[in-house]
């Protein structure tokens, strides 16, 4: 970890210090954010010492689960809160996110630097595919539900059955990439790869690392899901666009940072790996996960969607499709996707609440 993250570590125990004192709840929820970051850096630089020791395929398996841990504790205490839009909310803010503000970044910044950079097509567009198929799968419910709702039971046990088939299918992406040939290999095996280092640390002191950034993440993410309503009247912002942009930009900041980093280094192949690996993870693992979480605190956490995160997601999806498929990309992709992550950010921070 460097120097920057860890000056940044001193706000989470300054932000449940904030929360025991009783000070602002802004000043809690901005020291809560802050203090999250280098938290979930911890978790994922223990995650690849871990990898070391159990070899690349037990140390696939620990990324494609830990890949995402600190966001998947935030909506936890999320839906224990009873926040279900906000959890809705960061799950396709997460998607539109990797796809859009972290590749878009990226690609800017590894095209400045590299000039046109070119990545293995086959394994962006299967990729590209599986993504644009989870997307179709996560709106199918919202398209129906409609009609489904009529019968509150059968409204459950439709999400529950797309969140059981979209588990599979995410175990059989996995299986994939662990027994494919060498000559076939996906995106996840060659990410693998290119993370190949070293061991830095012990196996005792990467395991204590992961534990204590684990249990130092719940406690920060309860801190900062107690202080999301009173932000939200204080500042006038809504669930929507907490759960749309500030949420996923604080659970993901380091894998943000290490995308763009690969990028700049002309390995885009990596890159890529990060920013669409990642949110195939959110879509096929994540939120349907979270669907039978939900049960285990009394909540009914549907896959149904408004119109508004809907549009958003899809538009995401296929313009990322559109630029992984032809194998190579440049700085005004880059700068293409950042303006539709702009776009989309003013309409959800001017979007009204209810609306």
């Amino acid at each position: 970890m460097n120097r920057i993250l860890l000056i940044l570590l001193i706000a989470a125990p300054a932000a449940v210090i904030a929360r025991i004192a009783g000070w602002d709840p802004i000043l809690v929820f901005v020291l809560s954010a802050v203090g999250l970051i280098p938290l979930a850096s911890l978790i994922g630089e223990a995650t690849e010492e871990l990898a070391v020791y159990t070899g690349p395929r037990v140390g696939g398996l620990l990324n494609a689960t830990l890949g995402n841990a600190a966001e998947l504790i935030i909506t936890i205490f999320a839906i224990n809160a009873g926040l279900l839009e906000l959890v809705k909310a960061s799950i396709i803010g997460s998607i539109i996110g990797n796809l859009l503000l972290v590749l878009g970044l990226a690609l800017l910044a590894g095209g400045l630097r590299n000039g046109t950079q070119f990545f293995d097509r086959r394994n962006a567009g299967l990729n590209a595919t599986l993504l644009v198929l989870a997307v179709v799968a996560l709106a199918i419910p919202s398209l129906f539900d409609v009609a489904v709702a009529e019968v509150p039971s059968s409204e459950l046990l439709f999400s529950e059955g797309v969140a059981i088939i979209l588990i599979i299918l995410y175990g059989l992406v996995l299986l994939y990439g662990f027994t494919a040939k060498e000559s076939d290999k996906t995106v996840t095996r060659e990410a693998a790869a290119e993370h190949e280092h070293t061991a830095r640390w012990s196996l005792p002191f990467a395991i204590g690392i992961l534990i204590a950034a684990t249990v130092g993440t719940a406690v920060v993410s309860e801190t900062l899901v107690g202080a999301v309503e009173p932000v939200t009247i204080a500042l006038g912002l809504t669930e929507f666009f907490l759960g749309i942009i500030i949420i996923p930009l604080v659970g993901n900041v380091a894998e943000h940072l290490a995308a763009v980093t690969v990028a700049i280094k002309n390995k885009m192949e990596l890159s890529l790996a990060i920013s669409l690996g990642s949110s195939l993870q959110i879509a096929l693992f994540v939120a349907p996960v979270l669907v039978f979480i939900s049960l285990l605190f009394g909540e009914r956490l549907l896959l149904v969607f408004n119109e508004f995160e809907l549009i958003a997601l899809l538009g995401a999806a296929v313009i990322a499709a559109f630029i992984a498929q032809d194998g190579e990309s440049n700085w005004l992709e880059g700068a293409m996707l950042l303006a539709v992550y702009l776009i989309i950010g003013l309409a959800f921070f001017f979007l009204p609440a209810g609306a």
